[in-house]
């Protein structure tokens, strides 16, 4: 079980969504806070930064997307997970949620015993990451899961949560083919349904920053990160 010493920020801008889902989560224990745009989304992680943000698409002022890419790149905090919570289930909303840095898609309406246990699973993957102290190198690449960032050629980089998650398990592990249903697994969760896209989307992502010479394709099987 997740521990309960967690601040979860719920972003929307209906109020009925804020009070049931605000209601639902405290009555377990955990402290919430809320916004109804993406501006004061930002505003808040700054102010708690939350181990988990809750975080509608469509909204006033700033949408989930801008909001989810600002976030990612704010400096001296530890990276919240964020999961979109959304009535919009097209494959191009859930790639464009994943490309800004998202780590996860709730599909709107979700009863609150699945909202909870969902919740639950989410924190416990934060807590796991938490625990976890790795650092691998290979050439001008130092990924430090400590600190949660990675140094390329002597500049210090700070990726979003699932690229830095993909690329420090391929690093940690060179040379190691993963196929496409073990990083879904093993990044993405179990219980998180996503599409092959998805890996494909955060590998080129990779690439741009990185270049071509580390992560390699196994056509028709996965990844692999290059040996020394």
């Amino acid at each position: 079980m997740a521990s309960k010493n967690h601040t979860i920020l719920l972003v929307d801008d209906e109020q009925d969504i804020l009070k049931m889902l605000s209601y639902n989560i405290e009555k377990e224990g955990y402290k919430v806070y809320c916004a109804e745009d993406g501006e004061k989304a930002v505003e808040l992680t700054k102010l708690h930064t939350p181990s988990l943000i809750l975080m509608d698409l469509m909204m006033p002022k700033m949408d989930g997307i801008e909001a989810c890419q600002i976030i990612r790149e704010l400096p001296g905090i530890k990276q919240p997970l964020i999961t979109f919570l959304t009535s919009r289930s097209e494959d191009y909303s859930q790639i464009a949620g994943f490309s800004a840095g998202g780590d996860d898609y709730i599909t709107k309406p979700i009863r609150p015993r699945l909202l909870m246990s969902k919740i639950e699973s989410l924190l416990r993957r934060y807590d796991l990451n938490g625990e976890q102290n790795i650092a691998a190198a290979a050439g001008a690449l130092v990924v430090n899961r400590e600190k949660f960032f990675i140094e390329f050629k002597g500049e210090k980089i700070t990726l979003p949560k699932k690229e830095f998650e993909l690329l420090e398990m391929l690093a940690n592990n060179p040379g190691k083919v993963y196929t496409r249903d073990q990083i879904l697994a093993q990044v993405w969760g179990d219980e998180t349904i996503v599409g092959e896209r998805t890996i494909d989307v955060h590998i080129r992502k990779l690439r741009e920053k990185l270049g071509n010479d580390y992560i390699r394709t196994i056509k028709g099987v996965g990844y692999t990160f290059k040996e020394s």
